[in-house]
């Protein structure tokens, strides 16, 4: 039984997207592009924000254009990104009886380091010892250096880990690091794209991430 959790964010243990959404919204509208669907940002939340910005410009905007509209979208969301981030129903819980049951709890997110230390901190600052979010210094996932900085940090050995998240860059992640992969359904990408994608156990609600994880 692997004792170590490594945790996806955004989809996995927090539903981000209205906060994503208005902030994108903002940053596009104050440039004067068109606004996104809930269902676009969606579909373009994983690989990183600038990423996100990138998938909802125009395909033929320049570089300097996705810079300044990421640079708003950014100050826009650290004033307003827990307006209505909130875990997923049941997660908080399942956390807590993880933590009782001596689980060892990580949390790596292609979110920016300091936005993805603040939902750590506001939401589980006990259930989760170690938050790493994207740097200069550490390639954002699928690369595998954020898994490896958590592990180090946390004193934990790969073996013993199990990845958990709700994304086919999560599925990737977890390939590249050579860890297993627990996919949780109730994200942003349906079981027909994670299936797609190469998961392998899905898990669609947090008791039965519980049994996964357990059997693991």
């Amino acid at each position: 039984m692997k004792k170590t959790l490594i945790f996806d964010l955004d989809g996995t243990l927090f539903d981000t997207l209205k906060d994503l959404h208005n902030s994108v919204n903002f940053a596009l509208n104050l440039h004067g592009f068109p606004q996104k669907s809930p269902e676009e940002i969606r579909n373009s939340v994983g690989n990183g924000l600038k990423m996100l910005i990138r998938r909802s410009l125009p395909q033929d905007a320049d570089e300097a254009t996705v810079d300044a509209v990421l640079a708003a979208m950014k100050a826009h969301y650290r004033r307003h990104c827990l307006d209505e981030t909130k875990p997923y129903p049941g997660v908080p819980e399942l956390l807590a009886r993880l933590y009782a049951e001596g689980y060892r709890m990580v949390l790596v997110s292609n979110k920016a380091d300091a936005m993805t230390k603040e939902l750590h901190r506001a939401f589980f600052p006990t259930e989760i010892a170690v938050s790493i979010g994207e740097t200069e210094q550490l390639k954002r996932k699928p690369a595998p250096d954020m898994v490896y900085a958590a592990l180090r940090q946390f004193g934990a050995e790969i073996e013993d880990a199990v990845f958990i998240g709700d994304s086919e860059v999560d599925i990737q992640t977890a390939k590249n690091a050579g860890l297993p992969c627990l996919s949780v359904g109730w994200g942003f990408r349906t079981a027909q794209e994670l299936l797609a994608a190469g998961a392998e156990t899905i898990c669609h609600m947090p008791e039965e991430l519980y049994e996964a994880i357990k059997g693991a």
